[in-house]
């Protein structure tokens, strides 16, 4: 199966070479779509030559994330797996998920509580809500709805490149099991971030977050 790591990235330049370095012993295409970053993301994979588009303006993840499957499409890949530029996304576990679609699934989460436990923490409680959302608009359970590592086979690569409008990972699952697709979770383990902040420090970016995606769960998918 012909398969592309998409990698999103936005100010990862920290993160970027140990992360190549993981994926390039297993052979994978990969390609890093630099979201018009304003650290040295674009310098850094011109000089180790990594195989990177750079964008023009910034897109967001989710815009980026398009860009990808775009890119997949027009070039006739049968499987993307989606990989954070931060270093929590495990290289060893992209084999996984593409066999799950070998196996006749449409869209693979790498979750972290499929055999294990979701703690009870504040962090949690966002996933916490869409689960709950997910499960109200569709009766399916998910474990993990805003794991960004997925597996997308070409049916959803052309859905998803030919006409994509969602806000993140949790809405996307609510369409797609609305849809029919079939959707699995499987087990991976994640790594905190290797440097840098995540988006979700600031609190106002979380309460945006939250009130965009549970709107979208509730009245469009």
């Amino acid at each position: 199966m012909r398969t592309l790591i998409v990698i999103p990235a936005f100010n990862e330049s920290k993160n970027l070479g140990s992360l190549i370095d993981d994926i390039l012993p297993y052979g994978y295409d990969y390609l890093i779509i630099n979201d018009n970053s304003t650290d040295n993301t674009k310098e850094l994979c011109k000089e180790n030559g990594f195989n990177v588009l750079n964008l023009p303006v910034n897109l967001g993840l989710a815009g980026v994330t398009r860009v990808g499957f775009m890119y997949a499409r027009d070039n006739n890949y049968d499987c993307v797996v989606c990989v954070d530029g931060d270093g929590q996304h495990q290289p060893k576990y992209v084999h996984t998920l593409i066999k799950e679609i070998e196996n006749g699934n449409d869209y693979v989460v790498g979750s972290r509580f499929v055999d294990e436990k979701k703690p009870i923490t504040m962090r949690m409680l966002g996933s916490r809500i869409f689960c709950f959302l997910i499960k109200l608009k569709t009766g399916k359970t998910v474990s993990d709805p805003t794991s960004g590592m997925r597996a997308l086979s070409k049916n959803v690569i052309k859905c998803f490149a030919d006409d994509m409008n969602f806000y993140a990972e949790p809405d996307t699952l609510c369409f797609l099991i609305r849809r029919g697709f079939k959707v699995k979770e499987v087990q991976v383990e994640m790594l905190d971030r290797q440097n840098g902040a995540s988006y979700f420090v600031n609190p106002f970016k979380v309460i945006k977050f939250m009130i965009g995606v549970s709107l979208s769960i509730i009245f469009t998918r």
